[in-house]
């Protein structure tokens, strides 16, 4: 590429081929106009996101003429709103924002207005603004310059030439604690508009044609990505929002049916049987006259029980003996409770392992010990945490689990035995706080990293409606 100091003299044509690469467009064909003051893109599904210091505009572009199926996701910095006059003296109100034009291996800045032209030839008009002093027009001829062609939209490098693109993304969150806090702070530092919403606040308008989430009032905006922190409390109403992002189309860093799955414990053990991933020995039943076999298929006391909405290790309670353990079941049974009856490990000796998996990965892991005297390991109850090296096995066992209910992100929690390790529960709103405080690792830029993988602008072919 040139600058201004190094430019050569350019002729161009009426009609030329050129580049947009800070909007990840690479070739297209302009009407070089200067009768016209302001260049224009044709543009689609205008829409402004971020805040009022800091305003930004997202579109699509269809490169190709007559080719709407291939779509090219862009967003900007909005630089101005002005009155512009069409060639039939229509007044319209554009957004204006300034990229790389890109002509002959020469590039420099120009402003660009934001326009539907879908009744005009060229996909872009170029303005004597956007023409340099060392540039000539030649109005009888066309591409006077090296011709580009499409072709490039189909190939494999496209994808790696796309720049980054401010993303507008929802947490979906009850709480200002520290994880949510993270999550917008992170995002906000990369450029990205991140929106806390209050998931029991939001509704949904269900239809085939047109499905649509609302809160307060307003239909949500369109988001490239949504980060689920529903609680334990909310999960079917929670898990009903993300199914309804799911339809749209935008996002879900965890899938509606994973987080569900993982919420109901009886399940989620019954997923991991049968992936073959190793958990402590559990068992399940209705029946109050089964308490004496239902203990004997764990094993002997001490036993784990445990409700099966349990969180944060509350509703978790150690049995020592096995009469201990049939007064806990019967109590439960009594509340008409539902709950599991799980081996204990004594191995472990009150201390777990919990990994952090993001994107198929185990990112980071720390061990936590339980607050003296009790044997459960949550943070939450008392616990401390500190980072931990774990091995192999540990690793793909983490990433297996996550891995099972569809997680990008997933806190897997598993206890160090002698026969190798056991999954004791796989969390799918890991907490970012402790993970982050114990191993110094920023987990919320990491999420962000697989999240801009799965979003980042690149062609989108969409279906052709048949006639």
């Amino acid at each position: 590429m040139t600058d201004d100091t190094s430019a050569k003299d350019l002729q161009l044509g009426w009609e030329e081929w050129i580049g947009l690469p800070d909007l990840g467009v690479p070739a297209l064909r302009a009407k070089v106009d200067t009768g016209a003051r302001t260049s224009a893109l044709h543009a689609f599904d205008i829409e402004t996101f971020g805040s009022v210091k800091n305003p930004k505009v997202r579109f699509t572009v269809h490169p190709i003429p007559n080719r709407d199926d291939l779509v090219i996701p862009c967003s900007a910095a909005i630089v101005d709103r002005r009155e512009v006059a069409s060639s039939n003296g229509e007044k319209e109100l554009r957004y204006v924002i300034e990229s790389t034009l890109e002509v002959a291996g020469q590039s420099w800045p120009i402003e660009i207005t934001l326009t539907n032209r879908s009744g005009m030839t060229s996909r872009m008009l170029l303005g004597r603004q956007a023409l340099k002093d060392n540039i000539s027009i030649n109005a009888t001829e066309r591409f006077q310059q090296p011709e580009l062609n499409y072709d490039v939209y189909h190939t494999s490098k496209m994808r790696a030439a796309q720049p980054n693109r401010a993303l507008r993304i929802a947490v979906l969150s009850r709480e200002n604690n520290y994880s949510t806090r993270r999550l917008v702070e992170e995002g906000e530092a990369r450029g990205h508009t991140v929106e806390v919403i209050n998931t029991t606040r939001c509704y949904m308008t269900i239809n085939a044609m047109a499905p649509e989430v609302h809160y307060d009032g307003k239909r949500l905006p369109r988001f490239d990505a949504v980060i689920p922190r529903i609680g334990a409390s909310i999960t079917p109403y929670g898990t009903a929002i993300i199914r309804q992002f799911e339809t749209i189309g935008t996002y879900c860093v965890n899938p509606s049916s994973g987080i569900t799955a993982s919420r109901d414990k009886l399940y989620a053990h019954q997923l991991m049987a049968r992936a073959k991933i190793g958990m402590p020995n559990t068992a399940f039943a209705a029946s109050p006259m089964d308490t004496g076999n239902l203990i004997g298929l764990v094993g002997t006391a001490p036993l784990i029980v445990k409700l099966l909405e349990s969180t944060q290790g509350k509703g978790v309670v150690l049995a020592e003996t096995k009469k201990a353990a049939e007064s806990v079941i019967d109590a439960f049974r009594g509340l008409k409770a539902n709950f599991l009856v799980q081996d204990f490990v004594k191995e472990a000796a009150g201390v777990d392992i919990r990994c952090l998996v993001v994107g198929g990965k185990v990112v980071a892991s720390m061990k936590r010990t339980g607050a003296e005297g009790d044997f459960r390991s949550n943070l939450h109850r008392g616990g401390s945490a500190k980072s931990v090296r774990i091995n192999k096995v540990e690793r793909d066992t983490a990433v297996k689990a996550a891995k099972v209910f569809g997680l990008n992100l997933a806190g897997v929690d598993l206890l160090r035995s002698d026969a190798g390790p056991k999954v004791l529960e796989v969390n799918s709103s890991p907490g970012l706080e402790g993970i982050e405080t114990s191993t110094g690792k920023n987990i919320a830029g990491l999420l962000y990293d697989q999240i801009e993988s799965k979003v980042r602008p690149a062609p989108i072919r969409r279906r052709r409606t048949k006639e």
